[in-house]
């Protein structure tokens, strides 16, 4: 048998990850409620989706720049404003927004109806940013500013204070 063909025959390990309706890891934040659908432990750490669902008037996290991991958002509900920069775009429902590495952005659900999107992160390591602004909600303390920038700091990720 070729290389080639060793490498294209059907692969057992590791196994097939299916998450139902009710599955995942419910991560809550404020209005926010995230449901980590991949949290890259099933991909080799190349891939993590979570569910967002985003309360009316919520406001997003400060404008932030990765610098190694690409963002995606898909929105399945509702419209959800997406600050790029300067520039603002309204996302309804069907559209994709994806954001490489170094590009400043934030969103919000700026509408009366709740905002339900689909994020990826490739690779995973922003997950475990949401798992630690929970536990700083969890254990009593603020989420002030510098409590998230000390927690994106952490997941190579950097205050965006100009729109470069």
């Amino acid at each position: 048998m070729t290389e080639e063909a060793k490498t294209s025959e059907p692969q057992t390990h590791p196994p097939v990850s299916v998450m139902g309706p009710g599955d995942g890891e419910m991560i809550v934040l404020g209005t926010t409620r995230m449901r980590v659908l991949e949290d890259g432990s099933h991909t080799g750490h190349r891939l993590a989706i979570a569910e967002s669902v985003l309360a009316p008037h919520t406001q997003g996290p400060p404008q932030h720049r990765h610098a190694r991991h690409d963002e995606g958002f898909y929105i399945l509900s509702g419209t959800v404003r997406f600050t790029v920069g300067d520039e603002d775009y309204d996302a309804a429902t069907g559209t994709l927004v994806m954001v490489p590495p170094g590009t400043p952005h934030t969103f919000a659900n700026l509408t009366d109806q709740p905002a339900v999107m689909l994020s990826t992160f490739t690779p995973d390591l922003y997950v475990q940013y949401f798992r630690d602004l929970q536990e700083v909600l969890a254990s009593g303390r603020p989420l002030t500013p510098q409590a998230n920038i000390d927690a994106m700091s952490r997941y190579a990720t950097e205050p965006a204070t100009d729109p470069a």
